[in-house]
């Protein structure tokens, strides 16, 4: 019985993450908050029938998102406070990954079939050229990604800063602000392609000014790259091949002076591990737009075509790494996962 509970589990756990979107959908836990506390109250705000209501609200309760019940009135817990509309929340999240994602994964064994990612499968486009063509999609995409990015505030617990530090391909520029914000002595550049250049001064000029970065539109991969301290690739190698991640580190390293170092962040698959949510992530890229988490062993090829070594594998929240990278040597000296020394 232990066995079929748990396939259950297994085969259900697509409906528990639906409730969880509809509860986001109809603003639930906004509502609940503003003192909607029952499905009769809630019935007219959401414009679904208070019997469909009451049924909704007892499971979303068993899931942790309120406590209470419908004849005492509801009550948002912090968890159900994730799904709220509010910046940092991860209610655009939850809209995301339960719509357009959740589409995409309804492809996913012809995706694994064909190699054409799942999300082109269900909207016949990319995921970029649906977002280009969407506004509300990509806005919604934007502020996911910032919200899923916490871990970046245990970046500086981990890592020393100071002098020249350069964020390639540094999206909104919320990891350089971060590391910007902790180290007060250290200047920043930030690169990333034209289109993301007002987005970074936006974020810049509303967090940690703009007079300690300089914005530059260039292109990662070809581009003339400064010198610097410590050069920062977060969430980017994952969308491109080995052959184009080799391509860039090489452009990096050609860049970086002797004692510089290289911080890749992303989800690492270390196997061997019992760590869920890299391999999961692995399998979200792959159906959404083609991409990849790679193993630490294939980071380690990557960095020894590049002529960079792996001096050590740091962990972050949710199953994130660092791995920093330094100018390799004749003798490939890398690390085993986990080994903890100072670069």
């Amino acid at each position: 019985m232990d066995a079929s509970r748990a396939a259950l589990d297994l085969v259900t756990a697509a409906w528990r993450a639906q409730v969880v979107h509809v509860a986001a959908t109809l603003q639930l836990p906004d509502l609940v908050a503003a003192g909607h506390r029952t499905s009769t109250a809630l019935a007219a705000p959401t414009g679904v029938d208070a019997s469909v209501l009451r049924r909704l609200l007892r499971v979303l309760a068993l899931l942790g998102l309120f406590e209470g019940d419908d004849e005492s009135g509801y009550t948002v817990t912090a968890l159900g406070e994730q799904f709220q509309e509010r910046p940092g929340s991860l209610r655009d999240t939850c809209l995301l990954y339960g719509d357009e994602f959740y589409t995409a994964w309804g492809h996913a064994a012809e995706s694994f079939r064909t190699g054409v990612p799942g999300f082109e499968l269900a909207f016949g486009r990319t995921l970029i050229e649906h977002l280009g063509e969407d506004p509300g999609a990509a806005a919604r995409f934007q502020r996911s990604l910032r919200a899923n990015s916490f871990f970046f505030d245990a970046v500086p617990d981990v890592i020393d800063f100071s002098g020249h530090v350069v964020d390639i391909g540094g999206g909104s520029g919320q990891l350089l602000s971060t590391v910007l914000h902790a180290a007060p002595h250290v200047h920043g550049t930030y690169i990333d392609l034209q289109h993301m250049i007002p987005i970074a001064r936006e974020h810049f000029a509303a967090t940690i000014g703009t007079d300690r970065v300089d914005l530059v539109a260039a292109d990662m991969f070809t581009g003339e790259l400064p010198e610097a301290d410590t050069y920062l690739l977060s969430r980017v190698l994952g969308d491109w091949s080995d052959d184009e991640c080799v391509q860039l580190l090489r452009n990096i390293r050609q860049a970086m002076p002797p004692n510089a170092r290289l911080l890749i962040i992303e989800r690492v698959v270390h196997d061997g591990r019992t760590d869920l949510l890299a391999p999961l992530w692995d399998l979200q890229l792959f159906v959404i737009n083609g991409g990849t988490q790679r193993e630490y062993g294939t980071y380690l090829g990557l960095a020894a075509r590049s002529g960079f070594e792996i001096k050590e594998s740091l962990d972050l929240p949710m199953e994130n790494s660092v791995l920093v990278l330094v100018p390799g040597h004749q003798e490939n000296s890398a690390l085993a996962p986990g080994r903890e020394e100072k670069p």
